[in-house]
């Protein structure tokens, strides 16, 4: 059984809002026995997998971790929604504040992989968005444990770990597209061989990117005022 499982388990049936108790009466096992599934102490059979995908909803692929979709779809390019896309999930309510700032992220994240785009390098844009995914990842961890009643099955990988693995993958990210962009010779590092495909300067940025070169601008602002090094 995959190690994924017990924590899925676990949080499909927090999600319910089900006690452990009530849970195994529905999946037909005794409470202890849920608890050693939930735990990881015990292996369960393929018919319970079954019984727990139909009680919670999802695909076996799901439950047992080898799909992020609980349909147990693939996921491909064509099913990822565009970032402006209409919907509920779009609309930010009261301040103005969270839509300002991810219009200036997303724009110059528009920028950025444009050029990522032209240096046709796989090296470079697998670390670049490795490096930001990260990022995300690690902020909205720290947003999503603000409520302390927010289930933890959610992330497969406990707090302290967490903290300190992300920072090391971010770290070594970081190091690694830098020798990479800059034709740094490491081991296990492929240069960047083509330096021309990414000449670029402001004024290029502005032409080339009429509607996004002043939100990246702005950007770069803003974060070197938070460093200190440029004033406001």
């Amino acid at each position: 059984m995959r190690s994924d499982f017990p924590r899925i388990l676990t949080l499909l049936r927090k999600e319910k809002g089900i006690s452990q108790k009530n849970a195994a009466s529905e999946l037909d096992v005794s409470q202890a026995l849920l608890s050693h599934y939930e735990k990881g102490i015990r292996e369960c059979g393929l018919e319970f997998v079954i019984r727990a995908a139909d009680f919670y909803g999802v695909s076996c692929d799901y439950l047992l971790g080898r799909s992020p979709d609980r349909s147990g779809a693939v996921l491909s390019v064509e099913d990822i929604p565009e970032p402006d896309a209409a919907g509920k999930e779009n609309v930010f309510r009261g301040s103005l504040l969270p839509t300002l700032n991810k219009k200036l992220i997303a724009n110059s994240l528009n920028i950025l992989y444009d050029l990522l785009q032209k240096s046709g390098s796989r090296e470079l844009t697998t670390e670049v968005s490795d490096y930001l995914m990260t990022a995300v990842y690690k902020m909205f961890r720290e947003i999503y444990a603000a409520n302390p009643k927010n289930p933890d099955g959610l992330f497969s990988t406990d707090t302290p770990v967490y903290e300190a693995l992300s920072t090391a993958v971010m770290a070594i990210g970081e190091m690694k597209v830098r020798c990479t962009a800059q034709g740094i010779e490491t081991e296990g590092i492929t240069p960047f061989k083509f330096p021309e495909k990414l000449a670029t300067s402001p004024e290029k940025i502005a032409n080339e990117y009429p509607l996004f070169a002043t939100s990246l601008s702005n950007l770069i602002k803003t974060v070197e005022t938070h460093m200190g090094t440029r004033r406001k």
